[in-house]
Parts: structure tokens; C-alpha cells; sequence
């Protein structure tokens, strides 16, 4: 019974080694900056046996002018293509045995690496999988930047399409869209202000609604484009107590068209709800503000606390 035992936490010993040996390892992926100093060394690329090593490029690299000195035996063939460079090694390296690899790029340059390994014992080997090689550290700081940007674009776009979620059930959204589409006697609200103006280039007519005793005010926008020789464009629309920015408010925005070619027209509603109204002094007046796309402010009309009491 005992050597059954004895067996038994042995083989499970062996299978914890194996385990551990075994663990996954995360991609090492780095950025490779290269010296313009005429006497600095080589930059160093570390490898592992039977491991992929790719080496990104800014420019495209000559398949021809590409070598790596005394590979036979110890690598597979140096493939080049395009921007990238691949080192696939047959076996694990020493330190005191580096390669030398010359990347020659399409428009002569010449670029060489020294292709070692780390000091390392097989279950923790450290391993360039991929590295983003740069001329300077202007180029890296470009596409540093343009990385961010673009990080910035996902997280907008994100946000984006998480409003628009939050917007397809929001009961104010579905008001506006029946206030925008003419379908004034499908939402309960009742038209207490009727204005109409125009600058010149566009026809406006101003409705303003307050709510049958849901606690909201709405406003419709109609805009006839009949002079402008070109499409009126949204930028943005605000509503807030003091026509800034800071004192901004929530609403619910819906336009049947994007935008408003010449000789045409459109509409747009705005719905505010009563919290909006709210501020620590009480009740107040709000604005709401419509900049079309050349940062201009089309129109500005004053909704009174009174539309959401009623």
C-alpha cells in the first residue's frame, strides 16, 4: 500500500514538473530603435530554438541583399517579404555563438543585426517573437502616436455605439423620432409657441411643445433649404441654462435626414425631460443652441421650466 502511494505522489510530481514546464508564455513583442551613431554596436535579436522571430520593417526589405552569415545547420532560410523579415532557428543558441543577419532594404540600406539568445534554461526562455524596428526615434514616436490616436477612434467609437444602445430604448428618443417624422398627434405633447424667421439662405419654423403630463418640453426644428448652394449640415446641438458648455443638459436628439441638400427640407426634435430643468437654485430657464456645420449658430430658443409643469 505504501509503495502504491510512493508511486502515486510521483507520478503526480512528475506531472507538476511537466505542467510547469509547460505553462504558456505571453508574446514578447518589442520596438528596436536604431542608433545613428557611426560606432555603436549592432542591435541584438534574441532567439529560440524551433520560435519564429519576425522582424517589422518601416520600408520594404530586398529578398536578394538579405543574408545571414553561417546559417547553414543552424536556421531555416531568412525569409523577406515586404516589410518583414522571419528567423525560424532549428535549435536553441548560445550566447557565445551569434549570427550576423544584414537586412538590406529596397532602397540599398543597409540595416545589420547581431542574432543571439539569452542565458536561459528551456522552461523560461526569454524570446523575440517580434520586433518593430524604427530608423529613429522620430519614426517611433509617429507611429506611437498614430497607435494612440487610433486607440482613441476605438474608445470613441465605443462609446458611440454604447449610446446609441442606451438610445434605442429610451422613451425620449422615441419621442423625438415621432416629433421629427411630422407624427405630432402619435407623441403626447400639445404645441404651445409657434415661430418663423429666416436668415437669408434657410427657412426655419420653430414649434414648441409641452408635454401632456409626462414632465417633458419638445421642441421641432423645420428648415428649408432654399437659397444655401449647399447642404445644410448638423455640427451640433446644445441645450444648457447659460449657453455654455458647462451648464450643458442631457436631451434626446432625432433628425429624418442627415442633411439638407438645396431645395429641400428637413426637420429636427429635441426633447428635454423636467430633471434637466433642476439646478440648486430651483427650477430654471434652459437654451437650446443649433451650430450647423460651419461651427455657425443657426438658431437659439429659450424653453421655459413652465413646459414641464403643466
Amino acid at each position: 500500500m505504501r509503495e502504491k502511494l510512493l508511486r502515486r505522489s510521483t507520478l503526480l510530481l512528475v506531472l507538476a514538473a511537466a505542467v510547469a514546464v509547460a505553462k504558456v508564455r505571453e508574446p514578447i513583442e518589442r520596438a528596436l530603435i536604431l542608433s545613428e551613431h557611426p560606432r555603436s554596436e549592432a542591435p541584438r535579436v534574441y532567439v529560440g530554438g524551433r520560435i519564429a522571430t519576425l522582424l517589422r520593417l518601416e520600408k520594404p526589405c530586398d529578398p536578394a541583399r538579405t543574408v545571414m552569415l553561417g546559417w547553414e545547420g543552424h536556421f531555416e532560410p531568412v525569409v523577406c517579404a515586404g516589410r518583414w523579415v522571419l528567423l525560424y532557428p532549428l535549435r536553441d543558441l548560445t550566447p557565445d555563438n551569434p549570427f550576423l543577419l544584414r537586412v538590406t532594404l529596397a532602397d540599398g540600406t543597409e540595416l545589420p543585426f547581431i542574432v543571439t539568445s539569452h542565458e536561459q534554461s528551456y522552461g523560461n526562455r526569454e524570446v523575440d517573437q517580434q520586433v518593430n524596428v524604427f530608423a529613429s526615434r522620430e519614426d517611433y514616436d509617429a507611429v506611437l502616436s498614430s497607435l494612440y490616436r487610433a486607440l482613441q477612434s476605438e474608445r470613441e467609437l465605443r462609446e458611440q455605439v454604447e449610446r446609441y444602445e442606451k438610445e434605442e430604448n429610451s422613451i425620449d428618443h422615441a419621442y423625438a423620432t415621432l416629433l421629427a417624422n411630422g407624427e405630432v398627434k402619435q407623441a403626447p405633447f400639445k404645441r404651445k409657441d409657434l415661430y418663423e424667421l429666416s436668415d437669408g439662405e434657410i427657412g426655419i419654423k420653430v414649434e414648441i411643445f409641452a408635454g401632456k403630463g409626462n414632465g417633458k418640453a419638445a421642441v421641432v426644428v423645420q428648415l428649408a433649404n432654399t437659397h444655401r448652394d449647399r447642404p445644410w449640415i448638423l455640427k451640433e446641438a446644445r441645450v444648457s441654462s447659460d449657453s455654455t458648455s458647462r451648464t450643458a443638459r442631457p436631451f434626446a436628439l432625432r433628425m429624418n435626414r442627415a442633411e439638407i441638400v438645396s431645395g429641400a427640407s428637413g426637420s429636427l426634435a429635441v426633447v428635454v425631460d423636467k430633471s434637466a430643468f433642476v439646478s440648486e437654485k430651483g427650477m430654471v430657464s434652459l437654451v437650446l443652441e443649433i451650430f450647423r456645420d460651419d461651427g455657425l449658430q443657426q438658431l437659439a430658443v429659450s424653453l421655459d421650466p413652465q413646459l414641464v409643469q403643466e
